[in-house]
């Protein structure tokens, strides 16, 4: 049979299958492993330092030619960072490969990137769409203009401990000049800018097309405002994570420059007064809310919300122990059955206040995603009186809610006929016997993590006529030099003795992943 299957077949046949039978495929044969690999177009790898590691790395990488996405990091030991000629010569491994013109995607983080290597590595890959790497301080960004193609960049400030190269530097990146250039960036990530850096100004101006932005880690932004709002009026998407000391600021141009914003957010950054003005001042129409503000956010802030994003369709809170019932109540009675998504993470009101899910869910009914991970002494009855109202359901996340018990699963299976995803993670209360029936059960699940010893046999191969397929966490394959991580096996319904087979080798893993269809 093998032989009746010409080469081209068989490679069409391995870019149709799942990532998770990667390792199963490349055991058969040598023939099978050679087609299978010039046939990837993505490929992951964790270089671990060793003295072959460059022509081992060039042989690996010449034998996936079609590769459209890579992704290089450094070894997760802890061990020196690598030297810039070490990194300058993984990047010309990347710009020599045999795949460099069909690259689209690059993911390097194998070390901090020089110019030269830049520059060498826009010649070779000139279709790169999205590019991710560690640069070195002092900033120059004029060599993006290499990449044309360039949609999504994302950038990481090493840090560097020789404190002469610390303070100001003064860049002509920032002068006021009439070279701004017309980038067509549509997302872009900046990690760890210090207060004192400068030389990101000429980006700001350049991003005319920017639709989504994130800053991570910044005490700053690398120059001035006044260059900083350009980049402001096409956005749709902003992600301000741990960046307390400019999140007022950019807040303040955002409500005064943007009127595209429909996502926002805010991770552990913000003043009250500066979260206050932009959600009473803000004109864009929003309608995601993430918030992870445990002493920041209060009941103030979600009147202000509900009073003008009427059209909110997901809200997340995460730790957000100053807000009440009542701060909620009024929310969910202003966007009504426009909800779509609710997440209140370890927010001590879920416990505290009983009776405030059963109203929220009767003001909420078309939620079609709600989590209240880490609501650790939460009630059945607590849960149960929202589930009645909330009919619609596809996702229900109650990782950490230690005090269910398997009476919530029997409301699952009453009230949420719709369930296709569910976490139950952490939930001590719930036992094997009723994992099962939700397995059993619920025709259109299609994915629940939970652990692995509460989960049958028969659950695990789930004998309801529906594929089913196990996802441990994923593990590194043995004899591979560079640490790549494999995919997760999957188990199709009814080869129980291989799935039983392979399961044993993950029981040491405490959470496991099921996937249906």
């Amino acid at each position: 049979m093998e032989s009746v299957l010409c080469d081209e077949l068989l490679q069409e046949i391995f870019q149709r299958l799942p990532p998770s039978s990667s390792y199963s495929v490349s055991l058969v044969c040598k023939r099978w492993l050679y087609l299978y690999r010039s046939s990837r177009t993505s490929l992951s790898l964790r270089l671990i330092p060793h003295h072959n590691l460059f022509p081992s790395l060039s042989s690996f990488l010449s034998q996936h030619p079609s590769l459209s996405s890579l992704s290089l990091l450094s070894s997760s030991d802890p061990s020196p960072s690598p030297s810039p000629s070490t990194t300058s010569h993984l990047l010309s491994l990347v710009s020599s490969s045999c795949f460099s013109r069909r690259l689209l995607s690059l993911r390097f983080l194998a070390g901090p990137v020089s110019l030269s290597s830049l520059s060498s590595l826009s010649n070779s890959c000139s279709r790169l769409t999205s590019l991710f790497i560690t640069l070195p301080r002092p900033i120059i960004l004029r060599w993006v203009l290499s990449f044309p193609c360039l949609k999504d960049l994302s950038i990481v400030l090493c840090s560097d401990d020789d404190d002469s190269r610390h303070g100001v530097w003064e860049s002509d990146e920032d002068s006021d000049s009439d070279s701004d250039s017309n980038l067509g960036l549509e997302s872009l990530c900046l990690v760890g800018i210090r207060g004192d850096d400068w030389g990101i100004g000429w980006l700001w101006r350049s991003c005319k097309k920017l639709r989504r932005l994130q800053l991570r880690s910044c005490q700053g932004i690398g120059g001035s405002y006044s260059c900083f709002v350009h980049c402001l009026q096409g956005l749709q998407e902003v992600e301000l994570r741990t960046c307390r000391s400019v999140v007022d600021m950019i807040l303040l141009k955002l409500s005064e420059n943007c009127l595209s914003l429909n996502s926002l957010l805010v991770y552990d950054g913000g003043s009250r007064e500066g979260l206050l003005h932009f959600f009473t001042h803000c004109r864009s129409n929003l309608r995601k809310l993430d918030l992870r503000l445990p002493l920041d956010l209060n009941n103030t802030h979600l009147f202000a919300v509900a009073a003008n994003f009427r059209g909110l369709v997901t809200l997340r809170l995460q730790s957000c122990c100053l807000v009440t019932g009542e701060g909620l109540k009024a929310l969910a009675m202003a966007v009504g059955n426009r909800l779509q998504e609710l997440a209140l993470i370890n927010c001590d009101v879920v416990e505290r206040e009983l009776g405030l899910l059963a109203t929220l869910g009767q003001h909420l009914r078309s939620l079609r995603k709600l989590d209240l991970s880490h609501s650790e002494m939460l009630l059945d009855k607590e849960l149960i009186s929202v589930l009645v109202s909330c009919l619609h359901l596809i996702e229900l996340r109650l990782r950490g809610c230690k005090r269910l018990t398997s009476a919530a699963m029997v409301s699952m299976l009453r009230s949420c006929k719709r369930l296709e995803t569910v976490d139950i993670v952490h939930c001590f209360g719930i036992e094997s016997e009723a994992v099962e029936m939700l397995i059993m059960n619920s025709p259109r699940l299609r994915r629940i993590e939970v652990e692995q010893n509460k989960l049958s046999d028969a659950a695990k191969i789930n004998c309801n006529g529906v594929p089913l397929s196990i996802d441990p966490k994923p593990w590194k394959a043995s004899g591979n030099r560079f640490g790549h991580t494999a995919h997760p096996q999957r188990f199709a319904r009814g080869d129980l003795v291989s799935a039983r087979r392979a399961l044993k080798t993950e029981e040491s893993e405490l959470a496991a992943t099921i996937v249906q269809g």
